[in-house]
């Protein structure tokens, strides 16, 4: 193990998801232990001809433990159509750190995501205490829906970050300069939230990996996020 803990990545070996499949993520970490769960490469979400990719990751963070979960993007293809949940139940003194990104389309391939479906469920409990929760639905034209600027103004790629811990809230200014213009974070009762839209999955990337960096403590990105 190195210093900042055991680093795993999960491999989806089809390459990607459509209407009727269902993928699942189930992990525990162990009382003072730590890990990093990373995903080998983009998620791919494909045209669903009838009903919703299903994904789901349930976590259990032990006393004392840190659990980082930082599956790579998420690429909703037109006509794409996911639910996705997240649960976590975190013991005294846990610390979770949870990332979740979409890209809809690729912009270098001159994609544009006309219609689709997602839903993004998070639920976070301490010792079964409900402590967090975030419902995120986005359905039917998305070229329209996120064309407004109450929802994305434009830009097609986009992620939400928590950190649960005791210390959360010293990574707040850290955090909202790491995102800049593209996002806003908040911190409140040891959880710090943020979100980031930008133009595009390069430009997400640029945002995203710097405030990833400081609520990891500044310890490196998984290697996959690196290659």
């Amino acid at each position: 193990a190195r210093a900042e803990g055991l680093e795993a990545v999960l491999i989806n070996s089809s390459g990607g998801l459509t209407g009727g499949d269902e993928m699942s993520w189930q992990a525990e970490v162990g009382a003072g232990a730590r890990l990093t769960l990373s995903t080998q490469a983009c998620e791919r979400i494909y045209r669903a001809r009838d009903g919703l990719a299903e994904q789901r990751a349930t976590l259990t963070v032990g006393a004392g433990a840190s659990l980082h979960w930082l599956p790579q993007e998420t690429i909703l293809f037109d006509g794409g159509a996911l639910s996705r949940r997240l649960d976590a139940d975190l013991h005294a003194g846990g610390r979770l750190l949870a990332v979740e990104a979409v890209v809809l389309g690729r912009t270098a391939m001159n994609e544009t995501v006309r219609v689709g479906s997602l839903h993004d469920r998070w639920r976070i409990r301490r010792e079964g205490q409900l402590v967090f929760a975030d419902e995120l639905r986005l359905d039917g034209a998305l070229a329209d829906l996120g064309a407004r600027a109450a929802i994305l103004s434009g830009r097609r790629a986009f992620a939400s970050l928590l950190l649960v811990a005791e210390d959360a809230a010293r990574f707040l200014e850290p955090v909202r300069a790491a995102l800049g213009e593209w996002g806003g974070a908040s911190a409140f009762e040891g959880k710090l939230f943020a979100r980031v839209a930008t133009p595009d999955g390069f430009s997400l990337r640029q945002a995203l990996l710097p405030a990833i960096e400081v609520l990891r403590d500044n310890h490196p990105l998984p290697r996959v996020w690196r290659t």
